[in-house]
């Protein structure tokens, strides 16, 4: 694979790449850095990557074990004491409360209903605008509007209650 195909394929996802990357680990540093790894890894194995058939999809898939690798662990080193940086920016009881909420926000996503997740998806984690989820959906700008709200008012719902 050429640099400019590389470029063309894979590069241009970088939008989106992050905001899945953000959506999983809830921070701007680790999803930049995750997106990073991930660019780093696709071109050290760029060879390869003239047999991937959807490069959406396959970069999508190894960011999301990227990011899942990295979650556990932080998890596997939240119980080794680590000393606080000069400024203190290191907790990690926090880090363990936000793993705990990640956990939780991914299983409300999960217990919505088919098409208030798959909308949610769209919206948020792929970032479509509503002319292109009707296109892909064959639902009207209006519905998508309430299947989206009524998503988001069950998870803010879901989430209060734990």
């Amino acid at each position: 694979m050429t640099e400019k195909q590389f470029h063309n394929q894979y590069l241009t996802l970088s939008d989106a790449l992050y905001r899945v990357a953000f959506y999983i680990l809830e921070s701007q540093e680790e999803a930049e850095d995750a997106v990073q790894e991930l660019f780093l890894k696709l071109w050290k194995g760029r060879d390869a990557l003239d047999e991937v058939r959807n490069p959406r999809a396959y970069a999508m898939t190894l960011l999301r074990n990227l990011c899942l690798d990295r979650i556990r662990q932080a998890t596997r080193f939240a119980d080794v004491p680590v000393e606080e940086d000069a400024s203190g920016a290191f907790d990690p009881d926090r880090e363990m409360d936000e793993k705990e909420r990640l956990e939780k926000v991914l299983a409300a996503v999960k217990s919505l209903p088919d098409r208030q997740r798959e909308i949610l998806t769209m919206r948020t984690i792929e970032g479509l605008s509503y002319e292109e989820m009707a296109e892909r959906t064959g639902t009207n700008y209006l519905t998508l509007r309430v299947l989206l709200s009524q998503a988001r008012a069950k998870l803010k719902n879901i989430y209060e209650k734990n």
